[in-house]
């Protein structure tokens, strides 16, 4: 793995944390949770949420979109389904 894709997953991972952490939003602590609930092991919870969220971040750039809360939400809530791309 290059080391940009490392950088980038590493801060992508860093802002699934802090979610979590923070519960801000609330939806990413409750899937998480929901993810572990599942049997889900921890790392691949906290790597399908991270996945999520490089799609939003992929969203914003290539669309020009604004960051759509209810968007990442939905997708939030649709895990283990990923996001279509």
């Amino acid at each position: 793995m290059a080391k940009s894709s490392r950088v980038m997953n590493k801060a992508i991972l860093e802002v699934v944390d802090n979610q979590i952490r923070d519960g801000n939003p609330p939806a990413a602590k409750e899937t998480f949770d929901r993810l572990i609930g599942e049997g889900i092991e921890r790392d691949e919870a906290r790597r399908l949420i991270a996945y999520v969220v490089a799609s939003e971040i992929f969203e914003i750039l290539k669309h020009l979109k604004p960051y759509d809360e209810d968007r990442y939400v939905k997708a939030l809530r649709n895990l283990p389904q990923l996001p279509e791309g």
